[in-house]
């Protein structure tokens, strides 16, 4: 190597470009969201914001109780917007919401593929019967495509 190798400056991207957080307005997910924030802002990077709706169960198509899910995302919506708003001048993020349909699992899975992902953010599970099937965040880690943070 010459001198002039050693000493050559590389000029690109270093760090992620998109980072994803999902959302379910589970206290988890909202500090993952905060976490995904604070790591978007100090790498510059765009935080994806997503909130996977779920599918229509059997049960609800026979008559029982669904959650709105398309309220639950506008109330997200509203709430980020709000904090965003309360904290432009502190925190300059750039950020967008998404809304993807299916379970928790493969929605973040084709959300951080078609946004290209280079790092995904969630709230640790705060469900009981995760530990006989397992958390979405686990699943997460085991496909293995992206670094996956898991916020408690």
């Amino acid at each position: 190597m010459t001198d002039q190798q050693q000493h050559r400056f590389e000029r690109g991207t270093d760090g992620p470009k998109v980072i994803v957080a999902g959302i379910d307005g589970s206290q988890s997910s909202m500090r993952a969201a905060a976490y995904a924030a604070g790591l978007a802002r100090r790498q510059n990077a765009m935080l994806a914001l997503v909130y996977v709706q779920p599918v229509l169960s059997a049960g609800a198509a026979l008559g029982a109780p669904v959650a709105a899910t398309g309220e639950v995302a506008e109330e997200l919506v509203n709430e980020i917007r709000t904090a965003a708003e309360r904290l432009k001048d502190t925190w300059n993020v750039r950020w967008e919401f998404h809304t993807f349909h299916g379970d928790p699992y493969n929605g973040l899975v084709t959300a951080s593929d078609e946004l290209k992902a280079d790092a995904v953010i969630v709230g640790a599970s705060e469900s009981a019967g995760h530990r006989f099937i397992g958390s979405v965040a686990v699943r997460l880690v085991k496909a293995g495509r992206w670094p996956v943070t898991v916020v408690p």
